[in-house]
């Protein structure tokens, strides 16, 4: 007996949460903040880094009054949003859904560091000569792909129906 998309997606955005906070508690116990791992030398380092911002680290370095809590309040805005859609997603839709469910989970994993740790834990650090990405997880990987896969659906890729616009 298949899934209903519904539950499929649900079932995908819990895993994205219990993969990235698994990960997220191994990067904590073994990696001290600040400090790196090397993986692949001159490219890949797991190095733990706390980001008090939004995506990208955008607004780590500013402080202003209840941040954590504004910043959790429009994160939880944004899952209901996200939610809503998806409920009216047909279901012959599975690329839509599959981005959608990668993207409440990843969005729901750092929403569970910024409201119990008032930061999110990044720890992936790739590098080239000078150049630094931004440090990321597991959650925000989960949101790239998810929009990658929303990019496709809206590109027709899929299915026959392309989802409409947000």
């Amino acid at each position: 007996m298949a899934l209903h998309p519904r539950h499929r997606d649900l079932w995908i955005a819990a895993v994205i949460v219990v993969l990235d906070q698994a990960v997220k508690a191994v990067v904590r116990r073994r990696i001290p903040l600040n400090e790196s791992i090397t993986v692949i030398p001159g490219f890949f380092d797991l190095t733990r880094v706390h980001n008090t911002g939004t995506a990208y680290g955008f607004l780590n370095g500013t402080d202003f009054p209840f941040k954590t809590v504004v910043l959790a309040c429009v994160a939880i805005a944004a899952l209901v949003a996200l939610g809503m859609y998806a409920a009216s997603l047909p279901a012959d839709q599975w690329l839509a859904h599959t981005g959608l469910a990668l993207i409440l989970g990843g969005a729901a994993g750092n929403l569970v560091d910024r409201v119990t740790a008032g930061y999110v834990v990044d720890f992936v650090d790739l590098y080239w000569s000078g150049w630094h990405f931004w440090a990321f997880n597991v959650a925000d990987a989960s949101i790239t792909v998810g929009v990658a896969l929303m990019i496709l659906d809206m590109m027709g890729a899929g299915s026959r129906h392309v989802s409409r616009a947000v």
